[in-house]
Order: C-alpha cells, then sequence, then structure tokens
C-alpha cells in the first residue's frame, strides 16, 4: 500500500518536469501549426523565402513569403486572422498568435527580461 501511495505521489512530479519548453512549443507552433509550416514560406528565420518562380502572360513574376520577423504585433495579428491570397488560413487562436510572434522575436524578449532583472 505504501508503495502505490509513493507511486502515486511521484508520477504527477515526474508528468511535471516531462511537459515541453515555450520554446518548443512555439517551435512547433512555427514548424506545423496546422498542417503546412510558416517555415516553408517566411523560411526558418521568418526573413521571408522565394517559393516559386513563374510567368504570368509572359511576365516573370515571384511568389514568396514576406518577412514577418520585423513587423510590429498588431500588424503580425492582422495578418494572420486576415485572408491573405496564397497563405493558408489557420484559425489560430490568440495565444497561439503570441506565441509564433514570441518565436519569431525571442531574442528581443530575452534581452528585455534581462535589461529588467538587472540590479539598479
Amino acid at each position: 500500500m505504501k508503495v502505490l501511495l509513493a507511486l502515486f505521489i511521484c508520477i504527477p512530479l515526474y508528468a511535471a518536469t516531462s511537459f515541453i519548453t515555450k520554446e518548443e512549443y512555439a517551435a512547433s507552433l512555427y514548424h506545423n501549426p496546422r498542417g503546412i509550416g510558416c517555415n516553408l514560406c517566411h523560411g526558418e528565420l521568418g526573413k521571408g523565402k522565394r517559393i516559386a518562380f513563374y510567368k504570368d502572360k509572359g511576365v516573370p513574376k515571384v511568389f514568396e513569403g514576406k518577412p514577418i520577423n520585423t513587423i510590429a504585433y498588431a500588424h503580425f495579428y492582422e495578418q494572420i486572422k486576415s485572408k491573405i491570397r496564397g497563405m493558408p488560413r489557420y484559425y489560430l487562436t490568440d495565444v497561439e498568435i503570441q506565441t509564433l510572434y514570441y518565436y519569431l522575436h525571442r531574442e528581443e524578449f530575452r534581452r528585455a527580461a534581462s535589461k529588467s532583472n538587472k540590479p539598479k
């Protein structure tokens, strides 16, 4: 009986350490939010990426994912929620959108956090 009790106490402690980190969750959303990953069109760092070259009525064109790592959050949010031609609709929650933004700007968040944690 004592062994079972100890086991039940230890399982939640082990489970608490097995969850993914915020960075892992953000990376998984960026690489596979609902099928097609953001990285396929916007690149690994969100700097944008050429996807295809084609001709439209004889005129050479480029289909590309625009840079998304330098835009402000409000614009980022608006673009994800809007119907952009060529971009899949993901139906992301606000928390998922915030997490994607964090993924693309995590170095800025870390720098800001380290500045605010320094003694004054």
